[in-house]
């Protein structure tokens, strides 16, 4: 099993993806946002997109989203084929697509929708935080992708504010913080533990 980032070689499995996507979506009977082989051969040709391949046949997918110029990106149309589900599989993509977000739009805050709990699950363990609707892009070509969504009319009714699905957000801003805090609290207990041990050598020298 090999995952890698998409190119035009692996246009050829465009249509399988959707179908894969589409028939996730049925299965589950909620939000899962319907893709045309045109918009995923896009995602490829830009280099915006990861594909798991087991000897040549396709295993699983996924692929960033760009909005606000950058500011924020999303990782989408996360799936994998029934025949490879169960091995975990969609984690490893997650991570991939993760680093490669990452890579490509470092100072982006990166978002996720979703109403799956595994897919939760994997977005918490990379550190996104739950956040309401406004937090995320307001870029209105985004929220319109929702519209092959079952769940469409709730989110229209509440004026995005929310829906079924759950938001998430990883922002490198406060990993930077959370860092900056880190090496201050160890930089003050090296110096705290550095005068008490002066201070013990000088009573023992008395």
């Amino acid at each position: 099993m090999e995952i890698i980032i998409a190119d035009t070689s692996h246009i050829i499995h465009a249509q399988e993806i959707c179908v894969t996507i589409e028939n996730a979506a049925k299965i589950r009977g909620t939000g899962i946002a319907k893709r045309k082989p045109e918009y995923i051969i896009s995602k490829m040709k830009q280099g915006n997109a990861v594909i798991a391949l087991d000897n040549g046949n396709f295993a699983g997918f996924c692929y960033i989203e760009s909005w606000n110029h950058g500011k924020f990106v999303a990782n989408s149309g996360l799936i994998v084929h029934p025949n490879y589900r169960g091995i975990g599989l969609a984690k490893k993509i997650k991570q991939q697509i993760f680093n490669h977000s990452k890579t490509k739009f470092p100072a982006a805050k990166i978002f996720s929708i979703t109403t799956g709990l595994a897919v939760m699950k994997l977005n918490s363990d990379l550190g996104y935080k739950p956040v309401t609707f406004s937090e995320l892009t307001t870029d209105d070509s985004f929220w319109k992708g929702c519209q092959t969504c079952i769940n469409y009319d709730v989110l229209q009714r509440t004026d995005r504010q929310m829906c079924l699905c759950t938001g998430m957000l990883y922002d490198p801003e406060n990993k930077i913080k959370n860092q900056s805090k880190r090496k201050i609290k160890e930089k003050t207990f090296t110096r705290l533990k550095s005068i008490k041990q002066h201070l013990f050598l000088k009573k023992e020298k008395k």
